[in-house]
């Protein structure tokens, strides 16, 4: 997950996610406990980008805002949310980003 997330950025909750799955965590858990992982590993990811000059802060600095007010609304939608459409909204996001990937 920590290769993934250094190479995709966050993107190692696409493995988290299914890997707890398998582990019989419940959905609301496994999506919950992946960023619990990932937090840390995007926190140290982005400390060895900006410490090897290959991003500047202040071209991340307007995304910041919009990337908080996202997680707190989608913490709130994950409580909410029953599994069966956290499932198929989380499996819409990796088609779709799987589709974006292989178009680039």
């Amino acid at each position: 997950m920590g290769v993934i997330n250094g190479l995709l950025g966050a993107g190692g909750g696409m493995l988290a996610v299914p890997l707890l799955n398998a582990f019989k965590l419940e959905t609301k858990q496994s999506h919950a406990t992946s960023i619990a992982i990932i937090l840390p590993l995007s926190i140290l990811s982005a400390f060895l980008y900006v410490r090897d000059q290959t991003v500047k802060i202040s071209d991340a600095l307007p995304y910041i805002p919009f990337g908080i007010a996202g997680a707190v609304v989608g913490a709130m939608l994950l409580k909410k949310l029953p599994d069966l459409w956290i499932r198929r909204i989380f499996g819409t996001f990796i088609i779709y980003s799987a589709i974006r990937i292989f178009m680039s």
